[in-house]
């Protein structure tokens, strides 16, 4: 039996996570919406989706939808679903609302009288009643409530699936996984020397985007450390759905192998290099990256063979998420020799550029560069002419993918220029 599933994921992902979802799943008819993607599927789809997703928030799977008028509306609804299939009074819930031009007075009351439905229900059939449990509930339902239609999910991803199940060590505002997998999607970035070819984040961080990278590359399921909502909930508790489940897990695993492709990450600060070695290694892909310390504006290019195109992608420093250290620090010191040259750019982006023109633009398969960024004239302020701009969204923040290609005499100073 099949149902509607939808597939939230971050603004400008869309299309994106249609594209991952048709490859995942090609029997099955996938609808790209705002915020998401949508598409009929099964319990063995929940199980595929949840494994392999990389750019998806959560899987959740409608169970309830049509008009309301007021809050006894929506506990008819939710009492239209038979709870008794999805758990037991020993089972845990948890009800989450969302809305949009939603006429209702409290969101809160509104997720309570769902929760009634669901535990009158249970009471009425067993004698019984479940819990709340807003921590890590068994069930977890989400309630999107528009203008006079509701729409009632079971979301079987319990915690989000950017919650790959190895990060540990975290700097400060670190990249989710998701918006980093959005990133190399965006790039065509597949981990084939065919396909972005070798990868390098000059600002690593935590190493989100590299581990992400180096996971690609590997053949290793983004869900493949983790556990799941759905497996505590009944539809998926029996001995052939248990068993289908470690099929796949079993087959995720005899598919990862070596990287084809050398993957760099680099960043100014070494405590956060060291983060992200220990990272890496419980994410299973140290030893397909390369670590090094060092200031994006002094490190030199990876040494890579002519025929091999290199790839960086970074979601750099700004002033919303964590300032500028290193050389482009306020108030450091200017390059050694650079003392009076008035040419020489004081903001981070203008210097990083001119040091890719010095160091990237003469490897002869290229180099192109994605950068992250809220600056809508970032390319500006880099004298770059940017091949694409893609939106996407870091958390609240809006920003576009900008896209540069690094070939000699592209990345010319004004002054160079005269």
């Amino acid at each position: 039996m099949t149902a509607p599933f939808f597939l939230p994921c971050a603004a400008g992902v869309e299309a994106l996570l249609t594209t991952e979802v048709q490859r995942l799943l090609p029997a099955r008819q996938v609808h790209t919406l705002r915020g998401g993607v949508a598409l009929d599927g099964d319990p063995a789809d929940v199980m595929v989706l949840n494994l392999e997703l990389r750019l998806a928030q959560r899987v959740l799977v409608e169970v309830a939808e049509g008009a309301y008028r007021d809050e006894q509306s929506l506990y008819e609804l939710a009492g239209s679903v038979d709870w008794t299939q999805w758990i037991t009074p020993q089972h845990t819930l948890r009800v989450d609302t969302t809305a949009t031009r939603c006429p209702l007075r409290s969101l809160n009351f509104a997720a309570l009288r769902i929760k009634d439905a669901v535990c009158d229900q249970l009471r009425a059939a067993t004698g019984e009643r479940p819990s709340v449990d807003i921590r890590e509930p068994d069930l977890a339902l989400v309630l999107h409530l528009g203008p006079d239609r509701a729409a009632l999910y079971v979301d079987t991803s319990g915690e989000p699936l950017f919650k790959r199940g190895w990060r540990e060590d975290k700097g400060d505002a670190p990249l989710k996984e998701t918006l980093a997998a959005a990133m190399l999607a965006a790039a065509g970035w597949q981990g084939r020397p065919d396909a972005g070819g070798a990868l390098h984040d000059p600002c690593c961080g935590s190493g989100t985007i590299a581990i992400e990278a180096a996971q690609i590359a590997c053949g290793i399921a983004p869900g493949l450390k983790r556990r799941f909502a759905f497996e505590r909930l009944l539809p998926f508790s029996s001995t052939e759905m248990r068993a289908a489940l470690q099929r796949l897990r079993s087959h995720a695993q005899a598919r990862i192998r070596a990287s084809a492709v050398p993957i760099f990450a680099s960043d100014v600060s070494f405590r956060m290099v060291d983060f992200a070695r220990r990272n890496a290694q419980r994410a299973g892909v140290e030893a397909a990256i390369v670590f090094n310390g060092g200031d994006a504006l002094e490190r030199p290019a990876p040494s890579l063979r002519d025929d091999l195109p290199g790839t960086l992608v970074l979601n750099p420093p700004y002033g919303e998420r964590i300032e500028v250290a290193g050389k482009a620090a306020p108030g450091a010191a200017r390059p050694h020799g650079d003392a009076g040259n008035r040419e020489l750019p004081e903001d981070f982006f203008a210097r990083l550029s001119a040091h890719w023109k010095r160091a990237y633009t003469n490897h002869p398969a290229g180099w192109t560069a994605y950068v992250l960024s809220p600056d809508m004239k970032l390319p500006g302020a880099m004298r770059l002419k940017e091949a694409r701009r893609t939106p996407m969204w870091n958390g609240p923040i809006e920003c576009r993918l900008f896209r540069f290609d690094l070939v000699a005499g592209s990345m010319r100073s004004d002054g160079a220029a005269r």
